[in-house]
């Protein structure tokens, strides 16, 4: 019975030490992940910023603005 009971607890910490060893991210995936959200963060910037965008939005202010209670 003792021998079942050790056995299962070294695997249960061999399969701790594995899943510690293998969590998170590494440098270059961090760096791929922020290349990707800067490349976003452009694009949306160009979006929001576009002539049209832009007096789309003004207009859902003004129109909220100028709402009578």
């Amino acid at each position: 019975m003792r021998a079942r009971v050790r056995g299962l607890l070294r695997r249960v910490r061999t399969a701790s030490a594995e899943r510690r060893r293998d969590t998170g991210m590494v440098t270059s995936e961090y760096a791929m992940g922020l290349i990707a959200a800067v490349g976003f963060a452009s694009l949306l910037y160009k979006v929001l910023t576009s002539g049209q965008v832009m007096a789309a939005l003004q207009g859902i202010v003004d129109k909220a603005l100028n709402v009578q209670f």
